[in-house]
Protein backbone atom coordinates (compact mmCIF):
# COMPACT_ATOMS: atom_id res chain seq x y z
CA UNK A 1 0.00 0.00 0.00
CA UNK A 2 1.33 3.44 -0.94
CA UNK A 3 2.05 5.95 1.82
CA UNK A 4 -0.10 8.54 0.00
CA UNK A 5 -3.31 6.92 -1.21
CA UNK A 6 -5.64 8.60 -3.76
CA UNK A 7 -7.85 11.12 -2.00
CA UNK A 8 -9.92 14.18 -2.89
CA UNK A 9 -9.69 17.13 -0.50
CA UNK A 10 -11.99 20.16 -0.51
CA UNK A 11 -12.41 23.38 1.43
CA UNK A 12 -13.70 26.91 0.72
CA UNK A 13 -14.53 26.26 -2.92
CA UNK A 14 -11.16 24.64 -3.70
CA UNK A 15 -10.92 20.95 -4.60
CA UNK A 16 -7.73 18.90 -4.80
CA UNK A 17 -8.21 15.71 -6.81
CA UNK A 18 -5.64 13.21 -8.06
CA UNK A 19 -4.05 14.53 -11.26
CA UNK A 20 -5.12 12.52 -14.31
CA UNK A 21 -4.83 12.62 -18.10
CA UNK A 22 -8.34 14.11 -18.18
CA UNK A 23 -6.95 17.32 -16.64
CA UNK A 24 -4.67 18.04 -19.62
CA UNK A 25 -6.85 20.66 -21.35
CA UNK A 26 -7.62 22.43 -18.09
CA UNK A 27 -3.99 22.43 -16.99
CA UNK A 28 -2.91 23.75 -20.38
CA UNK A 29 -5.41 26.60 -20.07
CA UNK A 30 -4.20 27.39 -16.54
CA UNK A 31 -0.59 27.59 -17.72
CA UNK A 32 -1.62 29.82 -20.64
CA UNK A 33 -3.17 32.27 -18.15
CA UNK A 34 -0.01 34.35 -17.73
CA UNK A 35 2.22 32.27 -20.05
CA UNK A 36 3.73 30.76 -16.92
CA UNK A 37 6.16 28.51 -18.79
CA UNK A 38 8.20 31.63 -19.66
CA UNK A 39 9.25 32.08 -16.02
CA UNK A 40 12.78 30.74 -15.60
CA UNK A 41 12.29 29.91 -11.91
CA UNK A 42 9.34 27.53 -12.27
CA UNK A 43 8.70 24.13 -13.85
CA UNK A 44 5.41 24.99 -15.60
CA UNK A 45 5.16 23.02 -18.86
CA UNK A 46 4.89 24.61 -22.28
CA UNK A 47 1.38 23.98 -23.71
CA UNK A 48 2.57 21.22 -26.03
CA UNK A 49 4.30 19.45 -23.11
CA UNK A 50 1.33 19.39 -20.72
CA UNK A 51 0.50 15.76 -21.52
CA UNK A 52 4.10 14.69 -20.83
CA UNK A 53 4.05 16.70 -17.58
CA UNK A 54 1.03 14.69 -16.42
CA UNK A 55 2.54 11.40 -17.63
CA UNK A 56 5.75 12.12 -15.70
CA UNK A 57 3.73 12.89 -12.56
CA UNK A 58 1.79 9.63 -12.92
CA UNK A 59 5.01 7.62 -13.36
CA UNK A 60 6.41 9.25 -10.22
CA UNK A 61 3.17 8.32 -8.40
CA UNK A 62 3.59 4.71 -9.48
CA UNK A 63 7.16 4.78 -8.12
CA UNK A 64 5.94 6.22 -4.80
CA UNK A 65 7.98 9.42 -5.15
CA UNK A 66 5.26 11.97 -5.90
CA UNK A 67 1.51 12.34 -5.66
CA UNK A 68 0.18 15.15 -7.85
CA UNK A 69 -3.17 16.89 -7.49
CA UNK A 70 -5.15 19.03 -9.87
CA UNK A 71 -6.35 22.16 -8.06
CA UNK A 72 -9.92 22.75 -9.20
CA UNK A 73 -12.63 25.35 -8.60
CA UNK A 74 -15.15 23.20 -6.73
CA UNK A 75 -18.12 25.13 -8.14
CA UNK A 76 -17.23 25.44 -11.82
CA UNK A 77 -14.85 22.51 -12.27
CA UNK A 78 -12.22 24.83 -13.79
CA UNK A 79 -8.65 23.61 -13.34
CA UNK A 80 -6.71 26.34 -11.53
CA UNK A 81 -3.31 24.68 -11.35
CA UNK A 82 -1.51 21.80 -9.70
CA UNK A 83 0.41 20.88 -6.55
CA UNK A 84 2.06 17.71 -5.28
CA UNK A 85 3.44 15.76 -2.40
CA UNK A 86 6.95 14.73 -3.44
CA UNK A 87 10.16 13.27 -2.02
CA UNK A 88 7.86 11.00 -0.03
CA UNK A 89 9.79 9.19 2.73
CA UNK A 90 7.45 6.72 4.50
CA UNK A 91 10.18 5.39 6.82
CA UNK A 92 10.58 8.78 8.52
CA UNK A 93 7.03 9.98 7.78
CA UNK A 94 8.12 13.00 5.77
CA UNK A 95 6.71 14.53 2.60
CA UNK A 96 7.49 17.72 0.75
CA UNK A 97 4.93 19.95 -0.93
CA UNK A 98 5.87 21.39 -4.28
CA UNK A 99 5.48 21.31 -8.05
CA UNK A 100 2.92 24.04 -7.28
CA UNK A 101 1.69 26.55 -9.82
CA UNK A 102 -1.56 28.35 -10.56
CA UNK A 103 -3.16 30.35 -13.34
CA UNK A 104 -2.11 33.97 -13.03
CA UNK A 105 -5.72 35.05 -12.42
CA UNK A 106 -5.90 33.10 -9.13
CA UNK A 107 -2.43 33.92 -7.82
CA UNK A 108 -2.48 36.03 -4.64
CA UNK A 109 -6.01 34.82 -3.81
CA UNK A 110 -7.19 32.34 -1.18
CA UNK A 111 -6.52 29.40 -3.52
CA UNK A 112 -2.91 28.64 -2.55
CA UNK A 113 -3.49 29.15 1.18
CA UNK A 114 -6.52 26.84 1.04
CA UNK A 115 -4.67 24.18 -0.96
CA UNK A 116 -1.76 24.24 1.47
CA UNK A 117 -4.12 24.06 4.45
CA UNK A 118 -5.68 20.93 2.91
CA UNK A 119 -2.35 19.31 2.10
CA UNK A 120 -0.70 20.11 5.43
CA UNK A 121 -3.78 18.91 7.30
CA UNK A 122 -3.83 15.65 5.35
CA UNK A 123 -0.09 15.15 5.83
CA UNK A 124 -0.05 15.77 9.58
CA UNK A 125 -3.52 14.66 10.68
CA UNK A 126 -4.18 11.71 8.33
CA UNK A 127 -0.79 10.44 7.17
CA UNK A 128 0.81 11.09 10.56
CA UNK A 129 3.82 12.91 9.10
CA UNK A 130 6.49 14.12 11.50
CA UNK A 131 7.77 16.72 9.03
CA UNK A 132 6.49 18.51 5.93
CA UNK A 133 9.08 20.21 3.75
CA UNK A 134 9.26 22.72 0.90
CA UNK A 135 11.99 23.76 -1.50
CA UNK A 136 12.26 26.63 -3.94
CA UNK A 137 14.64 28.49 -6.22
CA UNK A 138 16.84 31.01 -4.44
CA UNK A 139 15.56 33.70 -6.84
CA UNK A 140 11.89 32.78 -6.41
CA UNK A 141 11.26 35.38 -3.73
CA UNK A 142 7.46 35.22 -4.10
CA UNK A 143 7.55 31.49 -3.38
CA UNK A 144 9.81 31.99 -0.37
CA UNK A 145 7.42 34.59 1.08
CA UNK A 146 4.45 32.28 0.46
CA UNK A 147 6.18 29.35 2.21
CA UNK A 148 7.15 31.55 5.16
CA UNK A 149 3.53 32.77 5.46
CA UNK A 150 2.53 29.13 6.00
CA UNK A 151 4.64 29.08 9.15
CA UNK A 152 7.48 26.97 7.74
CA UNK A 153 11.02 27.46 9.07
CA UNK A 154 13.98 28.00 6.77
CA UNK A 155 16.39 25.08 7.08
CA UNK A 156 19.08 26.48 4.82
CA UNK A 157 20.31 26.68 1.23
CA UNK A 158 21.70 23.84 -0.88
CA UNK A 159 24.14 25.49 -3.25
CA UNK A 160 24.51 24.36 -6.85
CA UNK A 161 21.58 21.99 -6.38
CA UNK A 162 19.56 21.77 -9.60
CA UNK A 163 19.25 22.90 -13.20
CA UNK A 164 16.76 25.58 -14.18
CA UNK A 165 14.86 25.29 -17.45
CA UNK A 166 17.27 27.78 -19.07
CA UNK A 167 20.27 25.58 -18.21
CA UNK A 168 21.61 27.71 -15.36
CA UNK A 169 22.31 26.06 -12.01
CA UNK A 170 20.19 27.12 -9.07
CA UNK A 171 20.66 27.19 -5.34
CA UNK A 172 17.70 25.64 -3.51
CA UNK A 173 16.17 27.15 -0.38
CA UNK A 174 14.83 24.45 1.98
CA UNK A 175 12.01 24.87 4.51
CA UNK A 176 10.20 22.55 6.90
CA UNK A 177 7.51 22.32 9.54
CA UNK A 178 7.39 19.75 12.34
CA UNK A 179 4.17 18.13 13.55
CA UNK A 180 4.32 20.04 16.84
CA UNK A 181 4.27 23.35 14.94
CA UNK A 182 1.19 22.43 12.88
CA UNK A 183 -1.59 23.42 15.35
CA UNK A 184 -0.35 27.01 15.60
CA UNK A 185 0.30 27.22 11.85
CA UNK A 186 -3.20 25.86 11.17
CA UNK A 187 -4.77 28.46 13.45
CA UNK A 188 -2.89 31.23 11.63
CA UNK A 189 -3.87 29.96 8.18
CA UNK A 190 -7.52 29.75 9.20
CA UNK A 191 -7.28 33.31 10.54
CA UNK A 192 -5.77 34.54 7.25
CA UNK A 193 -8.53 32.84 5.27
CA UNK A 194 -11.20 34.40 7.49
CA UNK A 195 -9.63 37.83 6.98
CA UNK A 196 -9.59 37.27 3.22
CA UNK A 197 -13.26 36.29 3.27
CA UNK A 198 -14.12 39.52 5.10
CA UNK A 199 -12.13 41.73 2.72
Amino acid sequence: MAFVEPVTLRERGVRLEPLAASHEAGLRAAAADGELWKLRITSVPEPENTGKYIDDALHMRADGNRFAFAVVDDTTGTVLGTTSYHDILPAVKRVEIGYTWYAKSVQRTHVNTTAKLLMMGHAFDTLGCHVVGWRTDNFNFASQRAIERLGAKKDGVIRGHALRRDGTIRDTVMYSMRAGEWPEAKAQLLYLLEQHALA
